[in-house]
């Protein structure tokens, strides 16, 4: 490009501006939010109702001092004064409010759903620890095996204690050879079998 040409554009550009006021909205937001919370407090209507007594008293009773006579034109025009402000003030800080709600609602939903993902997940979890756990031995049904094995075991017990009173010696030949491996002999007939 020509010298000609860059002096055209940059002419043909506007500027910036000269004066510039440079102000953080967000740092006003925050003012006029502590603003327009003093104003509903029991502590400003208290001072405002005081101002306007001690007004209203001096401009009546002093004569000396009346500034503003009876119809109190100045005192409307204060009220009226604040009152400009502060609804646009009470506005804003209802608008930050409102801003602020809204990404609290919206976190609130984004929370709601990752807690409804995990519960899910969860309960699919559960489901499938309860179907591996159909099928293992519970404690309760350990219990009542071997319980049962016990009642067996302590009815062959009551069938066999009086023969192994009678001859603890074949029995324990007889153990001894299923220990080993060997069935027992059927040479230890009882005297009673060989008269018959």
């Amino acid at each position: 490009m020509s010298e000609k040409s860059l002096a055209r554009q940059r002419l043909e550009t506007p500027g910036g501006s000269r004066l510039r006021f440079d102000w953080d909205s967000d740092a006003f937001a925050r003012t006029s939010e502590r603003v327009a919370r003093f104003l509903g407090t029991g502590r400003y209507l208290a001072i405002q109702t005081v101002i306007v007594i001690v007004w209203i008293v001096l401009n009546v009773f002093v004569v000396a001092l009346r500034w503003d006579p009876y119809p109190f034109i100045l005192l409307n025009l204060a009220f009226s004064t604040q009152a400009a402000y502060a609804a646009p003030l009470i506005l804003l800080a209802q608008n930050r409010q409102d801003n602020r709600d809204k990404v609290s609602l919206e976190e609130d939903r984004t929370r709601s759903a990752q807690t409804k993902a995990d519960t899910e997940f969860l309960a699919r979890e559960l489901a499938a620890l309860r179907l591996a756990v159909g099928e293992v031995a519970t404690r309760d049904y350990l219990r009542r095996e071997l319980e049962e094995i016990k009642e067996i075991l302590d009815r062959v017990d009551a069938v066999t204690s009086p023969e192994d009173t009678a001859r603890p010696d074949k029995k324990r030949k007889a153990t001894r050879k299923k220990s080993s491996g060997q069935t027992p002999s059927s040479d230890t007939i009882s005297p009673g079998a060989q008269d018959a």
